[in-house]
């Protein structure tokens, strides 16, 4: 679904991705992990043409979509979840998702089908999406990225600031995307999370892929978990 081949990147001379490559495969969800500054973030922003690698290829599907514009890149099939969710304040919660709309045939993802698996913003849907809570603006920024119907997800940080039992109902929402068929590239700070759900895992260091594995491995080796991720052991 997605392969990344030697992709470097910069923010000015700033030199940040030093030759990341990494593959999700369809229906799968690769974890990203690594400590603060690593370089996981420019890695989505990369993707999505936020962040134009200077060198090397993303594939979707087998095209490369480097430097392509981002619009193009979001209308090939890949939705975001951005880091800090992203609401727009001066929208309604309803007005958040449908701004994102796009037809995606028979099965597609909807107002309706969105409110099935988070009535919360069916409930608040007249409300500002940013008079929600943490945990139900994540909601909304996973259900405006499922309104443009894509087929790859790009997940930054869904975790963060949330209480650990939000924590688990956004796992278990991913779970079930997963379930869905949608192939999701996961950048995480939470270990046992990301252990929990993904499929394979990446760990970034420095711009550059230190360490890759399954999660059974990960969660056997104290090593690598004390050296890459600053994990206690």
């Amino acid at each position: 679904m997605l392969e990344l081949i030697d992709v470097h990147a910069y923010y000015g001379e700033s030199y940040v991705l030093q030759g990341i490559s990494l593959k999700v495969q369809a229906g799968a969800i690769v974890a990203v992990l690594g400590r603060n500054g690593m370089g996981k973030t420019t890695t989505i922003r990369s993707i999505m043409g936020f962040t134009p690698p200077r060198r090397g290829k993303i594939l979707f599907k087998g095209e490369d979509i480097a430097g392509l514009p981002s619009y193009k890149i979001a209308q090939k099939g890949i939705g975001l979840v951005p880091q800090g969710r992203r609401i727009f304040p001066s929208l309604s919660v309803e007005e958040n998702l449908t701004m994102a709309a796009r037809g995606g045939g028979e099965n597609a993802w909807n107002l309706d089908r969105v409110h099935s698996l988070f009535p919360i913003l069916k409930e608040r849907r007249k409300y500002p999406g940013t008079s929600l809570s943490g945990g139900q603006q994540q909601m909304l920024s996973i259900g405006r990225a499922l309104m443009t119907n894509p087929e790859l997800l790009l997940m930054d940080e869904p975790s963060e600031g949330l209480a650990p039992i939000i924590v688990h109902e956004v796992e278990r929402i991913i779970a079930h995307l997963k379930e869905s068929g949608f192939s999701i590239l996961l950048v995480e700070q939470n270990l046992p999370m990301a252990l929990s759900i993904a499929d394979y895992i990446y760990i970034i260091t420095k711009g550059a892929v230190v360490y890759e594995c399954m999660p059974e491995k990960l969660k056997g080796d104290a090593e690598a978990q004390s050296k890459y991720l600053g994990v206690a052991a």
